[in-house]
């Protein structure tokens, strides 16, 4: 702590305690110790060499996605084909086929102005049916 001799008048001297914070210690730590590490870190980070195999692309095409479309009035399209929500797990493994269906991603995309209940109505069926791969498709903006 640092003491201040202050002036009471005349020429007696009062000696007052000074408050005050005296950073400059701290900085000149910090400094040394950012030194230090800008000096230290690039020695520890060596390269090393790891044999990697080459990458091979896929020879099976991508399967174009299969999406459940929700529109305004409340009806349901499997693709391009109208479909209900009881029908929906069938006429989705239909769109989808393959041996196991329900591995395959199911993109939905709604109207605008459809219900908050239609929607959750359809993804709630999807997962009880086990769809679990579901992605929501949104306007690009």
């Amino acid at each position: 702590m640092a003491m201040r001799l202050a002036a009471s008048g005349g020429a007696s001297y009062g000696v007052t305690q000074n408050s005050d914070i005296n950073v400059t210690p701290f900085v000149d730590i910090m400094l040394v110790l950012l030194i230090i590490f800008m000096v230290a870190i690039p020695p520890a980070t060596t390269a090393i060499k790891v044999d990697l195999p080459p990458a091979v692309a896929s020879e099976q095409p991508a399967a174009p996605p299969t999406y459940v479309s929700v529109q305004s009035d409340g009806r349901l399209f499997v693709g391009d084909r109208e479909s209900s929500l009881a029908a929906l797990p069938q006429d989705l493994a239909a769109a989808i086929g393959g041996p196991d269906p329900r591995k395959e991603r199911v993109h939905i995309r709604a109207d605008m102005t459809v219900r908050y209940s239609a929607f959750m109505d359809v993804i709630n069926q999807l997962k009880a049916n086990g769809y679990e791969r579901v992605g929501l498709v949104g306007e690009e903006l």
